[in-house]
Formats: C-alpha cells, sequence, structure tokens
C-alpha cells in the first residue's frame, strides 16, 4: 500500500513515522504546490495531508485513491462532497489536542491579563534593579476569579477549557455554534448574551457556514469594555480588521489569537499594526502541537488507515 504525505513538514521534524511506515510504503514531502501534490498522489492508495488542498483535480488524478486523512480535526482544505462522489472517505482525526489547546488557551490569557511580558522585561533590562522599591508598580493585573467565562463551541475542547476556568473560580457560560445545547453542565446562552456578560469569550468551535465570520464589529461593540476576546478556533469565525479596530479604539481591553484567515499571516496585517501591541498576544497557530498531541495524532492517522484496511477496501 502506498501513503503519500504531502506537506509532513507542518508536523514537526521530530515526529514519530512509525505508525504511517508500518501500515505501507510511506513517501513523504515536506510541501507541496497544486501541480505537485497532483503529480505526487497519482498511485497513491491512501493520502494524508494536514493544510494542502486536496480537491477535484487531485481526486480524479489519484487513479488508486482509496482514503484521504487528515492529520487535524478541520476538513475545510477537502473538498469533501466531491470526494464523497467518487467514494472515497475523508477521514480527520478529532480530540487529539484537547489538553494541548487548553493549555494554550489559559497560557497565553495569563501572560497577557498577568502582564507577564511587561513585567519579565521590566527584571531583564535593568529597571528593577534599579528601583527604589522591592516590587514593581507600573502595572497591575485582574484575578480570573469572579468573572465570566464565555465559550464559544462547547465541543471536547470547549468542555476542557470550562473545567479548568471552573477550576479558577470563573462563572461559565457557553454559546453552542450547533445551535442545540448538549452541556448540562453550564448554562447556554444567546450569543448576544454571551457576549454582554462576559468578561472573558473563548472561541473554541470549527469554521463551517454557521461560524464564518461569526465576531464581527457589530458583536464586538455588545462585549464589556474590560472584555478580552480569545480566538483559539479558525480564524475565519472572526473578523480581524474589526477586531484590530476594535481594540486601537479600545473598545475591548484584549485578545489573544491563535488561528488566522491566512496562515502564516502577511507581514502588512492589521493584528501586527496595533496602536497598542501590549493589548494583544498572538501565537503562531501552535495551539494544537504540544509533543504529546502530534504523537496521539500520528498513532490515529495509523489507526484510520487501519479501519479501511479492515474493510477490505484495499
Amino acid at each position: 500500500m502506498k501513503i503519500v504525505f504531502l506537506d509532513i513538514a507542518t508536523m514537526g521534524d521530530d515526529i514519530e513515522l512509525l505508525p504511517l511506515q508500518k501500515r505501507g510504503t510511506l513517501i513523504s514531502y515536506p510541501l507541496s504546490n497544486a501541480q505537485q501534490a497532483i503529480d505526487r498522489i497519482k498511485e497513491a492508495d491512501v493520502v494524508i495531508v494536514n493544510k494542502q488542498y486536496i480537491g477535484k483535480d487531485e481526486i480524479d488524478a489519484a487513479q488508486n485513491l482509496k482514503l484521504i486523512c487528515v492529520s487535524a480535526t478541520g476538513v475545510n482544505n477537502i473538498d469533501v462532497e466531491y470526494a464523497k462522489s467518487k467514494g472515497i472517505p475523508v477521514m480527520n482525526v478529532v480530540d487529539y489536542s484537547t489538553e494541548s489547546v487548553a493549555q494554550i488557551t489559559f497560557g497565553s490569557l495569563l501572560t497577557l491579563v498577568n502582564n507577564t511580558i511587561y513585567f519579565d522585561a521590566v527584571v531583564k533590562d535593568g529597571r528593577y534593579s534599579a528601583n527604589r522599591h522591592f516590587t514593581d508598580t507600573g502595572r497591575f493585573f485582574h484575578e480570573l476569579k469572579g468573572s465570566k467565562f464565555g465559550i464559544i463551541g462547547m465541543g471536547n475542547i470547549g468542555k476542557r477549557v470550562a473545567q479548568i476556568a471552573t477550576c479558577f473560580g470563573c462563572e461559565v457560560s457557553y454559546y453552542p455554534t450547533s445551535g442545540v445545547a448538549h452541556c448540562n453542565n453550564y448554562p447556554a446562552l444567546s450569543l448576544e448574551e454571551l457576549l454582554r456578560s462576559s468578561d472573558f469569550v473563548s472561541i473554541h468551535s470549527p469554521l463551517n457556514q454557521k461560524t464564518t465570520n461569526l465576531i464581527t464589529m457589530r458583536e464586538i461593540k455588545r462585549m464589556k469594555p474590560n472584555a478580552i476576546l480569545i480566538n483559539m478556533g479558525r480564524g475565519g469565525i472572526v473578523n480581524e480588521s474589526d477586531l484590530a479596530e476594535a481594540l486601537n479604539l479600545e473598545i475591548i481591553a484584549g485578545a489573544v489569537v491563535d488561528v488566522y484567515q491566512k496562515e502564516p499571516i502577511p507581514s502588512d496585517h492589521p493584528y501586527l499594526r496595533l496602536k497598542n501591541p501590549d493589548k494583544m498576544l498572538l501565537t503562531p497557530h501552535i495551539g494544537w502541537a504540544s509533543i504529546e498531541a502530534r504523537r496521539t495524532l500520528m498513532e490515529r492517522l495509523g489507526e484510520n488507515i487501519d479501519t479501511i484496511t479492515n474493510q477490505s477496501l484495499l
């Protein structure tokens, strides 16, 4: 069985390939452009991609193709309907990065809320050494305890974030992007209610027709002036120009972002041109990528290939 991984460089240089190698002949490429993808999968039985696009042209070129594996949860880069019309399953991997994303969510949020980068600089650049006081009084911070923590999207990651927020003493509520309130542990609110009442709004939903451009200037204006918006879902859920403008106009207090509409972001992105960069903490779509999460991801990819093999489709 021929397994072709078109963009394996996105997984990191330390990734363990054995879960794939023991299931067939693995041919991997760091990255592939559109034409290279077509040429490289012509004889593939299984194609694995992370962010590489697989559409009609790619599927038609792969005459032996029996399975498309996505090394992620989202499948926005796959023409799923066309694959389905050709009888080719598309399998993603879910619940591999729950702990990783939840950890980055609070690590980043606390870094922003606690002014950690500022205080670190105060010590390292000598200001603290020259201080007459035992502490720095240039900035202060709020505790999370007693705050209202709103979650958009109560899937596995959203639930884990809710658990951690509760441990900090936050009052948790959520907006179900599916329209179905399936979690009874926390109150479900309308989007408007959640935005108006929350001190922190944390996005953990997939990108689909319901969530694309879900948060625009209109929604941001409904938030509290002291609120912080966190996007760990997908970049297209938040209108990026609107969020940057809202921060410049001080409509909300700050934002934490790990995902972007275009990745990597261009050098002239509005997030990189804020009047006050301290209002925003940015990370390079790294929430999914703990060592443990990527290890689990590779194992699950192998199991997905086994599913097709066990169905005697290969």
